[in-house]
């Protein structure tokens, strides 16, 4: 297999369990740009809301942003493709944002304009709803603002992402098949156990893989996407060949072509190494 480009979720997949990427890892990243293959991160974070290891590395020009609602191109500095949700529809979505967590006991955010914006009630209680370490991945992608739908309402722009976070598994997994009944026209999915994420039907990592390859003149056959979560589900089934990670959710491991060892056991270096590298 010609792998011209390896996509690349970050939490749970490039990145180990404390959020590092490892030597290991980085000299396979290396190696594989070396040999002329694009290394494309692909999150649902905004670009300059990936950690600086990830999003300075010398041969990183792309990224499959926002559960690619965003296709960013660094050197340009300037999105390739956006999707994103219409001011209008997404009044509605955080009407209904507010109503489940008012009923559930959890907390919602957004994105818009390219960073993660918060509420202050949620932003400085951020233990209240979530366990440690995703309270220290939001303080570092998100800003608090004092009145969340007051700030955006300001704005008046399209939001690029609208994400609720419920601790409890059994509620988490409620709020997702309500929401998924309720809106049809969106794209809802988990990137971690505990949150939901929002975004246009047409904002999807598989559908922004898509449109980089023909954007760098070949297909997603000669793609290679490694990911763990149901945002990266799409990604995994468009790529020619697709990894889960030996710590996926299942339904990834169920799409993918190949499963490779966990993030803690520097997984993206070992399937680089077996398929590209060799």
């Amino acid at each position: 297999m010609d792998i011209k480009l390896i996509a690349l979720d970050l939490d749970g997949t490039l990145l180990n369990s404390r959020g590092e990427l490892t030597p290991l890892t980085l000299e396979a990243l290396a190696l594989a740009a070396k040999r002329g293959v694009h290394i494309v991160p692909s999150t649902g974070r905004a670009f300059e809301g990936m950690p600086e290891a990830v999003r300075t590395l010398p041969f990183v020009r792309y990224g499959l942003c926002i559960n690619g609602g965003c296709l960013w191109d660094a050197q340009e500095e300037k999105a390739i493709y956006t999707a994103e949700i219409p001011f209008d529809r997404a009044e509605e979505i955080f009407d209904y944002a507010e109503r489940c967590c008012e009923r559930y006991g959890g907390m919602y955010d957004c994105y818009v304009d390219g960073w993660g914006r918060s509420d202050r009630r949620f932003y400085d209680h951020l233990t209240d709803y979530v366990d440690a370490d995703v309270a220290g991945i939001i303080r570092s992608t998100r800003r608090p603002v004092d009145d969340l739908r007051g700030y955006v309402r300001g704005l008046h722009h399209d939001i690029q992402k609208i994400i609720l976070f419920i601790r409890e598994k059994e509620k988490h997994d409620l709020v997702m098949e309500e929401l998924r009944e309720t809106l049809p026209d969106m794209a809802v999915t988990a990137a971690i156990p505990c949150n939901i994420e929002i975004n246009n039907k047409e904002a999807n990592k598989g559908a922004a893989l898509r449109i980089l390859c023909r954007h760098l003149g070949f297909g997603t056959e000669n793609a290679m996407a490694c990911g763990d979560g149901g945002n990266d589900k799409t990604m995994i089934e468009a790529a020619g060949l697709g990894v889960a990670m030996a710590n996926a959710t299942q339904e990834v491991k169920e799409a993918a072509d190949y499963i490779t060892l966990s993030n803690d056991e520097d997984g993206v270096a070992a399937v680089i190494e077996k398929f590209v590298l060799r």
